[in-house]
């Protein structure tokens, strides 16, 4: 079992698109172990590769006992709206009320690249998007607006002062 240390807000692989992955071998299926290992870990619910360090286009999610990994994932599906919390594990200590579709659906392909389809409503729809965001290099603060993202770069400014401030 490997649980591997988080990439945090500034490294640039969290703003970097991640590569789609045309090669099924072992090192992709160590990576896959990887994130769902590190996923499991209490209070996560979804893991993409690039805040493992890695750019390829993966991530895992543990949701209500449902534990599974897409490769390649695409939203192909989203319906309905949801407001709610939402957090990152890249940006500790720091929450946000998110809109969201309240219904997704993401297709990819597993490790024998065999079609896989994830489709759920709440959480697992909000963790859905929001990992596939990620392999965009995408951030889930990048959509917020007005208030609620000036609350949020105010948490982050005082939970990481700027060095350059001082």
């Amino acid at each position: 079992m490997t649980v591997r240390p988080l990439r945090l807000l500034g490294d640039p692989v969290l703003r970097t698109p991640c590569d789609r992955v045309l090669r099924f071998d072992a090192a992709l299926a160590r990576l896959v172990q990887d994130l769902l290992d590190t996923v499991q870990e209490p209070g996560r619910a979804g893991l993409a590769a690039n805040q493992i360090g890695s750019s390829l286009a993966v991530f895992s999610y543990n949701i209500d006992g449902q534990l599974g990994y897409v490769i390649n994932p695409e939203v192909t599906e989203a319906s309905g709206c949801q407001e709610g919390p939402e957090a990152c594990l890249s940006i500790p200590g720091v929450s946000a009320i998110r809109p969201r579709a309240a219904r997704a659906v993401v297709t990819g392909v597993d490790l024998r690249q065999q079609p896989v389809v994830v489709a759920g409503t709440g959480e697992l729809a909000r963790c859905l998007q929001h990992e596939t965001d990620h392999l965009r290099g995408e951030l889930y603060i990048d959509g917020l607006t007005g208030p609620e993202r000036r609350a949020v770069m105010r948490q982050i400014r005082q939970y990481r002062p700027d060095p350059a401030a001082r």
